[in-house]
């Protein structure tokens, strides 16, 4: 299954829904983690708030090929992307294992194939390199086999790169 995170507006979803299974709008209409670990403990995958995003972890979990379009923020996710990110920690278990010679907490839904980050806007130097760094960490932490990171001017570029 592929799915698609983005910051892009709803109306965008139609059009994108022809690239992906699945579209996932972070339109900011959602409460942040709370930290609870709920997720991990009494309710496997799914959050204990009852919104937009409570199953989000199982739906992102079944997916093969997972694409984030985010507005560059000093280098990071927009803040709507983040708070979706933040509130996927279900995908892992509290346990921990080695993966790559590196201590990471174990996979619930195993490994996947690739994971995209599409970002527009305006960039330095700097914050390329950084989008770029937590792409990849991003990657070996939800589980997914390749990473790529490509950097688009606009909306309407980053919208066609899905």
């Amino acid at each position: 299954m592929k799915t698609i995170i983005h910051d892009l507006g709803k109306e965008q979803n139609a059009g994108l829904l022809a690239a992906a299974d699945q579209v996932i709008c972070a339109d900011g209409r959602y409460a942040p983690c709370q930290g609870c670990f709920r997720c991990w403990t009494k309710h496997p995958a799914a959050c204990a708030m009852k919104d937009a995003l409570q199953e989000s972890c199982r739906v992102l979990g079944m997916s093969d090929d997972l694409t984030v379009i985010t507005r560059n923020l000093y280098g990071g996710y927009s803040p709507a992307v983040k708070n979706l990110l933040d509130r996927s920690i279900g995908l892992s278990t509290p346990l921990s294992t080695y993966r790559g010679g590196q201590m990471h907490h174990t996979l619930r839904y195993g490994r996947k194939r690739s994971f995209r980050v599409i970002v527009y806007g305006t960039f330095t130097e700097a914050e390329k390199r950084t989008l770029q760094l937590m792409a990849e960490r991003n990657a070996v932490n939800l589980g997914f086999r390749d990473h790529s990171v490509t950097f688009c001017a606009d909306e309407k570029e980053a919208g066609g790169q899905a």
